[in-house]
């Protein structure tokens, strides 16, 4: 009895276990707490997570990446050059808030394209946004630079941006999204100089015609330099840009290498908060980011998802004796990322193939295709390859080929015209003589 007893608890208490325990392949997403998120991969392009990320926001001073495509591509042009000097024009200064960021550039004060990227990039000067935009441009032609930004924007492909000013300055219709912000940052990473600038912690402009002491610039994002605040250094963190105004929030795109990866992240609209002490504050722009960073690194992993190695499905062969079927496999191997917790074995496979196939088929002949995803993303989808040869039967070519010959519609009507042709002929060949016996079997009753 005792026996019993326990071996029951024993199985209630397995089926409890298994109740409760959570599959292997369970995987939930985080919740950025932002308006707006993005993460992707940046070598495949893959996006890691998502939310909001088409819909409309104000950028603020990430506006500044579109204005820095601009300077640099003018540069490849021969346009500008980095030493390049340039004279600070008292209509770069129309317009600009007392309230927003400056370097403390004054009218007439000669910098450099270099210097001048280092102040709009690491403080996020507005004037040295107009000033760029000026030479670029020309004096005073600060509106045709801004319509230039639009036109750059459409090109890459970013269906949701607007753009009024060169600075991120608060207005309706200054607008844009987490995946075109996505567009610009890629565009604008594979220049060194670039990267290397928005990643500096500081840089020290020297003494310009205007003043005689260096200049010291900090930057402002919190993920690279500890200097305007602590608690927020990201040792993988490589830039980029921040931005933040009343009605923006708080903003950040930021990238995060690790190993052989490379994350992009962008928020948009994330909140400052106080914490419980009444004294400490939290700028979620940046303590997000570092969950979507972690979160990209930690949950997710290249997997092999298709292997052109493996043997998909056998298809049958007609016209052959020598193989009853053909063995599809794929065209190539696809590795993308996943979370590492995911059970491949749930992947949906959507198999396209032909119910049969007729011989002579070569290795390497295309016979359908297959896509695989999970939960309704799609992770690739690729073409399924004849395994081997498989030669044809001339006797059963013939046969069939005889069979389709005469299974024509065509043919068929020939064929049917032609018998009532030779019918009609008999018919009519038949009565003539039928009337040439009767003639002459007369002619001997006279005779």
């Amino acid at each position: 009895m005792k026996k019993r007893r326990f071996f029951a608890l024993f199985l209630v208490l397995g089926l409890l276990v298994s109740l409760l325990s959570v599959p292997a392949s369970a995987f939930e997403e985080i919740d950025v707490d932002a308006r707006a998120a993005l993460l992707v991969e940046k070598e495949t392009g893959e996006i890691l997570y998502e939310k909001n990320a088409h819909e409309k926001n104000y950028p603020a001073s990430i506006t500044k990446l579109t204005v820095a495509l601009l300077v640099f591509e003018a540069i490849d042009a021969g346009q500008l050059s980095l030493d390049q000097p340039i004279t600070a024009h008292e209509s770069a200064f129309e317009g600009l808030s007392i309230y927003g960021s400056t370097a403390g550039i004054k009218v007439g004060e000669v910098l450099t394209v270099e210097q001048l990227l280092q102040c709009m990039l690491i403080v996020s000067a507005n004037e040295a946004c107009n000033i760029l935009a000026e030479a670029v441009c020309g004096e005073g032609n600060i509106s045709q630079f801004v319509q230039r930004m639009n036109e750059r924007a459409a090109a890459l492909g970013c269906e949701n941006t607007h753009y009024v000013n060169t600075s991120g300055l608060h207005d309706p219709d200054h607008y844009t999204t987490a995946w075109d912000i996505y567009l610009i940052t890629r565009a604008l990473m594979p220049y060194e100089k670039f990267m290397e600038i928005c990643n500096s912690k500081s840089y020290t402009v020297p003494a310009t015609n205007m003043t005689e002491t260096p200049r010291e610039l900090h930057s402002t994002n919190f993920l690279i330099s500890n200097w305007r605040a602590r608690g927020y250094v990201y040792r993988d963190a490589q830039g980029i840009k921040t931005g933040s105004t009343e009605e923006a929030g708080h903003c950040l795109v930021s990238s995060a290498v690790r190993g052989d990866r490379q994350l992009v992240s962008v928020v948009l609209g994330a909140e400052k908060i106080t914490l419980a002490d009444g004294k400490s504050t939290l700028t979620k722009s940046f303590s997000e980011t570092i969950r979507l960073f972690d979160y990209g690194f930690d949950c997710f992993s290249r997997r092999e998802v298709v292997s052109a190695d493996e043997l998909v499905r056998e298809v049958p062969v007609a016209l052959s004796s020598e193989a009853n079927y053909v063995v599809a496999h794929p065209a190539e191997s696809i590795t993308r990322m996943l979370p590492t917790e995911l059970d491949l074995s749930e992947l949906t496979r959507d198999i396209t193939l032909p119910d049969s196939v007729d011989a002579p088929i070569a290795a390497g002949d295309e016979l359908g295709e297959m896509t695989v995803s999970y939960n309704g993303t799609v992770y690739g989808t690729v073409k399924l390859l004849a395994l081997s040869d498989v030669s044809a039967s001339w006797l059963l070519v013939a046969r069939r080929d005889v069979a389709d010959f005469f299974s024509r519609t065509v043919v068929r009507i020939v064929l049917v015209v032609l018998l009532l042709l030779i019918l009609a002929f008999l018919f009519l060949r038949g009565n003539g003589r039928g009337r040439r016996c009767f003639t002459c079997r007369r002619r001997w009753r006279y005779c």
